[in-house]
């Protein structure tokens, strides 16, 4: 049996967004691992918030959780941005990744106003 947010196209393209940086982050050099862990802490608070506000039975409650992993989802797209500055990942890269989190942030905001 699924749970009921497994469903929603937002919580997997949060799950698949969170599995991109874990890969493109794991064999990034110990000196950028602030960075790393920073990145993957937002990426998976993204999804981890949209499981936990279905889990709450007021509206309200889900909407702040909702809120959260939209502000997990911009607290990336900086990080993203000195990872491009850095060479750490090229600028196609980058792009494609904010575009995900373009996305995921228009889906969020439907729950939001939903």
């Amino acid at each position: 049996m699924a749970f009921i947010f497994e469903k929603l196209d937002v919580y997997r393209k949060a799950v698949n967004f969170a599995d991109k940086i874990c890969e493109l982050t794991k064999d990034f050099a110990k000196g950028n691992y602030y960075l790393a862990d920073q990145l993957n802490r937002a990426a998976l608070s993204i999804s981890t918030n949209i499981a936990e506000g279905n889990g709450r039975y007021h509206k309200a409650d889900r909407i702040n959780f909702f809120r959260i992993a939209r502000g997990s989802a911009f607290e990336c797209v900086p990080i993203l941005e000195i990872y491009s500055r850095k060479g750490l990942i090229n600028a196609d890269k980058g792009t494609m990744l904010k575009s995900e989190l373009e996305d995921i942030c228009k889906m969020l905001s439907g729950l939001i106003s939903y």
